[in-house]
């Protein structure tokens, strides 16, 4: 069978496709293209795409907050057969809980080896990108992940929980790091070797 990549601008093109015979999808929706209600339908989309196998997501600047980004994880959660990831959700308003129960949801997808999420300008704090880590460390197949945390006010204290959880990924060969460019980072990312910080 030959596998398509699928490219949608549009949401309600994207809805009312066969949603079953997507393998390779890329959604592009930017800029407050959508509302609260789209964002649950397209959730609920995304849960019947079974056979996805790479998926790249790009919601920035849709006023995207917590509640919303649970009810996408939830219909992501169904896509087992996922192996590589793009989430590009930045300047939203996730939030801590929502990030981590968004990555606790894509648990499910056990198959992932290829992980992008950037969460830029999205106000996780200290203690969100703590649980971050905790929630990324149970992707025992990831081979390479990219976080992008830039404007999220983590702090020494939250790269340091971050990075050590991280150091539970056994199977983990890249990670690209993306945070502020204030020397006590620096220092943090120095003392967890193997760690690339951009």
């Amino acid at each position: 069978m030959i596998q398509q990549k699928k490219y949608f601008e549009n949401l309600q093109d994207f809805l009312s496709s066969k949603l079953q015979s997507h393998n390779y999808l890329h959604i592009l929706l930017l800029r407050n293209q959508i509302c609260e209600q789209d964002i649950l339908d397209l959730g609920s989309a995304l849960g019947n795409c079974i056979n996805l196998i790479n998926l790249r997501l790009e919601l920035y600047l849709n006023q995207v907050c917590m509640p919303n980004v649970l009810a996408l994880g939830s219909g992501l959660a169904n896509c087992a057969n996922l192996v590589n990831l793009t989430l590009c959700l930045g300047f939203n308003k996730i939030g801590g809980k929502g990030v981590s129960g968004l990555c606790s949801a894509l648990t499910n997808c056990t198959n992932i080896i290829n992980l992008t999420l950037d969460f830029e300008s999205n106000q996780i704090g200290v203690h969100g990108v703590s649980d971050l880590g905790i929630t990324l460390a149970k992707f025992t197949n990831l081979t390479n992940l990219s976080l992008q945390l830039y404007k999220n006010e983590i702090s020494a204290q939250g790269a340091t929980a971050l990075c050590s959880s991280l150091t539970n990924c056994v199977n983990l060969k890249n990670l690209i790091l993306g945070l502020e460019r204030q020397q006590r980072l620096q220092e943090v990312i120095k003392n967890n070797g193997g760690i690339n910080h951009y």
